[in-house]
């Protein structure tokens, strides 16, 4: 989860300012948490508690009300009876990596990324997105090869994983669909040979750059780990609720940690 949360962080300055290179500062002065990380918190404490996705939505929406939500979702955080609103954004694959770390089996880590989802990203593409984020991070941890993996995510949701990132990079924009964020975050795990390696490649795709990053991350997390000098970069970007969430997650999945 870590890795998910960092890449967020390091995405976040190339939000609204794409580049296309692989060339930049790892982190820098405007490098910030988003809702990617909020939510992705908020996930977490829903494993931990057995507690409800929309409760837990709301309430770190509500307490984070600045992190920079879709226009849709920052007035469904505040609704008295809040429903699924049909999004096929990437909302739901930005926020879904901790079932990949907690669940242990397939089945179980696709039905309950559909439950994360479904509370507002309810529109078959947004499921699928989320569902395929949480079983790469799944599969990843559980040691599958790279050709493994693409070919799981590929057989099971269609995606086109055969592009390569020269190809995705020249026409390549900013785009909140699942469809056209997680197949390109994927190609950008495949292609690396690093953590940090996969995080800058999703990066200089030039799109939603920190959830590229974060569903990236949450992959390569789980493939590579992460390196102690990044953890120790993005904690101390975090404040202590969210610092507090994430260690009681990770004491009790270990993998998520690093």
């Amino acid at each position: 989860m870590i890795g998910a949360i960092a890449g967020d962080i390091i995405g976040s300055p190339h939000e609204f300012d794409p580049i296309k290179t692989t060339d930049f500062p790892l982190f820098s002065a405007p490098s910030r948490f988003t809702d990617d990380t909020v939510l992705t918190i908020a996930t977490a404490e829903a494993i931990l508690t057995g507690g409800d996705y929309t409760r837990l939505y709301q309430s770190y929406g509500r307490r984070y009300p600045d992190a920079g939500y879709g226009g849709r979702f920052i007035h469904w955080i505040y609704e008295p009876e809040p429903r699924p609103y049909n999004s096929w954004g990437n909302g739901s694959a930005m926020r879904v990596s901790p079932i990949g770390f907690a669940f242990n089996s397939i089945e179980e880590v696709l039905a309950e990324a559909r439950n994360s989802a479904a509370v507002t990203h309810n529109h078959p593409e947004g499921i699928k997105g989320a569902q395929a984020t949480a079983l790469a991070v799944y599969l990843a941890r559980m040691g599958a090869d790279k050709h493994t993996l693409k070919a799981e995510i590929t057989a099971r949701f269609g995606y086109n994983l055969d592009r390569t990132l020269d190809q995705i990079r020249p026409g390549y924009v900013f785009n909140e669909s699942c469809r056209q964020t997680v197949p390109e975050a994927l190609i950008a795990f495949l292609e690396s040979d690093a953590f940090e390696d996969a995080v800058r490649k999703a990066v200089s795709l030039g799109g939603d750059s920190d959830t590229l990053a974060c569903i990236t991350g949450a992959v390569a997390q789980a493939h590579y780990g992460v390196p102690p000098s990044i953890i120790a970069e993005t904690r101390s970007r975090l404040p202590d609720d969210l610092l507090h969430l994430l260690d009681r997650f990770a004491a009790r999945f270990p993998a998520a940690a690093v």
